[in-house]
Order: C-alpha cells, then sequence, then structure tokens
C-alpha cells in the first residue's frame, strides 16, 4: 500500500525536469521508441563493503537492491523503464567509496545509487554525487553530521547536500536510546567508553555519553582504538582499574567483540554495549562465550514483528542469495525502492516517459517519496533523515542476539 502525503512539490520536480525536456527528440543511452512510450533501461547503483570483515553485510545489501530491481522490473512499476544494478566495492574504506561516486557519476545510465554502509565513506561520497545532481541513499551510514551538518550537537542544524538520504534513524536517536536502556532498565551507573575514531564510533559514543551523564550516570574512563586492533590487554586493565559498570564500545563488530573478550577476561562479566554495527551474528564468533549478556541497539524493529518484512523475507529465500540479507538487508531494498518511486514519480510528471537527463529531477522527487517498506513506513525529513525512528535493544542470550525492547528514543 503506498502513503501519499497531501502536498508534492510538483513544481519542484517539474523545473527539475526541464534539464532533460530539450533533449526528448533524440533518443538517448539505453532508450528505444515504441509507440508513444519510451522504453529504457536504467542502472541503480550499489556502493558496499565486498571484501575484508563487513563483507556480509555489503553483499546483503547488494542482493537486497537486486531482489528490489528485480520485483520491479516483473511488475512493471515504472512503465516502459528496465532497471539494473551495478556494485562496487569500497572495502568500507573512504578513498574507495570516492572513487566509486566518480565512477557512478560518469556513468551517465545510473540514476540513484544505494549506499553506503559506513558513515565514514558516505563522508567522501557526499559532495562528489550532489555535484552531478545524482541521488545517494544510505541503508546504514547513520552519523548525524551527513543530514544535519557539523554543527549539530550544538543545536545549529543546515543540511549539507540536497541529494543525500537515508533509510535508517540515526545516531542522535541511537547513542541515548541505548543510555537510557542502559541506566534505567540495567541499573547501571558507571562506564567506560570506547571509540573507534571513525566518523561512526565517535558520533555514537559522544550521543551515548551526552545522554547518559545527563541522567545522571558517570564516565569511569575514556580510551580510543583503531579499526583492526587485536590486542586490547592495557585497555582492558584500564576499564578493569577504573570501576566501570560496563563498556560502551563505539565501534563495529570485530573490535568490540575482542573488546569484550578480553576485558571479560581480566574484569569478570562486565557487559559490552553497542550500536548497529556491533548487531551482527558473527560478533559471537569473535567475542565467543564471553559475548553473553552484551547488549546492542539497533535499527528498526525486528523483522519478524514488522508485516511488511515477511513477502520480502519469503522473495529472498526464493531468489537463493547464498549470503542472508543481514542488518541492513531491507533497508537496502527501501533504499532502492524509493529511487524507483522517485522515477515513477519523474515518468508521471513528463507524459509517462523519462527526460534524457532525469537525475536532478529524481533527487528532486526523493523529498516526496512515501511507501508502506520492508521496514515500516519509508519517508523523508527537510534534512533527508527516515522519518520512522524505531529502534531496537538486542541482548545475547545462550549464544544469540535476542529482542529486549522496541521503541522509539523520547527526549
Amino acid at each position: 500500500m503506498l502513503y501519499r502525503k497531501k502536498t508534492r512539490k510538483a513544481l519542484a520536480v517539474s523545473a527539475a525536469l526541464t534539464v532533460g525536456l530539450a533533449s526528448l527528440g533524440a533518443c538517448g543511452t539505453g532508450a528505444d521508441d515504441v509507440g508513444d512510450i519510451r522504453l529504457r533501461t536504467v542502472t541503480i547503483g550499489v556502493d558496499a563493503p565486498l571484501a575484508g570483515p563487513l563483507a556480509e553485510s555489503g553483499k546483503g545489501i547488494v542482493n537486497s537492491v537486486h531482489l528490489a530491481a528485480q520485483q520491479a522490473n516483473k511488475n512493471q512499476t515504472v512503465p516502459g523503464v528496465t532497471f539494473k544494478i551495478k556494485a562496487l566495492d569500497d572495502r568500507a574504506m573512504s578513498k574507495l567509496g570516492k572513487v566509486n561516486a566518480s565512477r557512478f557519476v560518469r556513468q551517465p545510465d545510473v540514476i540513484g545509487v544505494v549506499g553506503p554502509l559506513n558513515s565514514r565513506v558516505a563522508l567522501t561520497m557526499q559532495r562528489v554525487m550532489d555535484q552531478a545532481d545524482l541521488t545517494l541513499v544510505s541503508p546504514g551510514s547513520t552519523n548525524p553530521v551527513l543530514t544535519l551538518g557539523s554543527d549539530w550537537l550544538t543545536g545549529h542544524t543546515a543540511r549539507p547536500y540536497k541529494s543525500y538520504f537515508r533509510t535508517v534513524t540515526t545516531d542522535a536517536a541511537q547513542g541515548p536510546f541505548a543510555a537510557q536502556f542502559v541506566y534505567k532498565e540495567l541499573d547501571k551507573q558507571r562506564v567506560f567508553i570506547i571509540d573507534d575514531e571513525e566518523a561512526y564510533g565517535l558520533g555514537l559514543a559522544a550521543t551515548f555519553e551526552s545522554e547518559f551523564t545527563r541522567l545522571g550516570g558517570t564516565v569511569a574512563g575514556k580510551s580510543s582504538i583503531s579499526v583492526g586492533d587485536r590486542n586490547f590487554t592495557t585497555l582492558a586493565g584500564q576499564v578493569a582499574s577504573s570501576g566501570a559498570e560496563f563498556v560502551f564500545c563505539g565501534g563495529a563488530y570485530p573490535e568490540c567483540g575482542r573488546v569484550s573478550r578480553q576485558v571479560k577476561a581480566v574484569s569478570g562479566a562486565i557487559p559490552v554495549v553497542g550500536g548497529d554495527a556491533m548487531y551482527e551474528p558473527t560478533y559471537m564468533d569473535v567475542a565467543g562465550d564471553q559475548a553473553e549478556g552484551d547488549v546492542a541497539t539497533s535499527v528498526g524493529a525486528p523483522v519478524e514483528i514488522v508485516h511488511s518484512a515477511r513477502s520480502f523475507v519469503t522473495n529472498y529465500k526464493i531468489a537463493g542469495f547464498s549470503t542472508p540479507p543481514g542488518t541492513y538487508g531491507g533497508y537496502a531494498y527501501d533504499s532502492a525502492w524509493a529511487i524507483i518511486e522517485a522515477v515513477k514519480t519523474v515518468a508521471a510528471h513528463n507524459g509517462n516517459t523519462l527526460p534524457a537527463q532525469p537525475r536532478a529531477a529524481v533527487a528532486a522527487a526523493m523529498a516526496d517519496v512515501t511507501f508502506s517498506g520492508v521496514t515500516g513506513p519509508v519517508s523523508f525529513d527537510k534534512y533527508g533523515d527516515a522519518t520512522d525512528k524505531q529502534l531496537t535493544v538486542y541482548v545475547v542470550r545462550n549464544g544469540e542476539w535476542t529482542t529486549q525492547r522496541t521503541g522509539i528514543y523520547v527526549n
């Protein structure tokens, strides 16, 4: 079911369409005129880590975008338009993300891009994409800076790039949500905070600390680690001597899992708390039996309680992908579908055809995209952020992530 807003920015879309209207008489790349319908193939790009420790998450993202394109083509969601995808590997590296952004920009049939997973990669892609009016929709980048600007913590918000959107909620909500759970429901008041010095980890740790101290909690110590670190012996000693009741780990599952194993070897059953980058099945492979009792927040609600996710799960299985969709698969599907809906809007405003250069029109149409997605209702606020702010707390029980609580952050 499609949820429609009462007002659409028809004038903005129409204005953007004029970029390509003058050249409609000539047949563009990948287009064939049949009767009064222009048959056209367009590409949805995907940027994700397809090698390295986050490869499984990246492959789940790519598979989910593939599925969205397949469903759109099968159902002729945009009559006359066929979608294909092109996936590029960023290996969770900023410099590769920037290179990939340029490659997408240079490929004229790319109409929008899903990705990246990592906030630090998104920071290098945004400007390149925006200068080309090429839509970028992330299923996993949660740093508030990406949409609210670098001064958002001071209350001064300004959207840096009009072509950037995301289908996940941000760390402006996730960090405080975790802080409230630990302080109020686990009754823990002393924390040792760790960050991995990356955009995601720094932002998540900062928002957690702000809310935790506001509630009355105490920061017993702080330290930074680096992505790829394996030896946390010194850190484990610092945590033990600090008297902290738990560790907050602003980082991804490989490092947080090792922190959990090594800290508990010194301090006993002290839990490690983290965010969505820690909430991965493979976290237990890294942390081992020491993972028991660890806590992670993640975006959205569990798929088993989201009615709209059932068909996605079924179709994903039918498609026969060898890698599971993972935490971000549903968001990747919805990110791709948001681009498809924007393309549909652009075509509808242009006599059921696409202009030769539709990128600016698609970016403008994204602002009013709204539909019932895999992850729930999908739409974007004035910053390009998802309007659905649901989050879930998971706790490791008997070697598996188990759902503890789903809700939204309330200040």
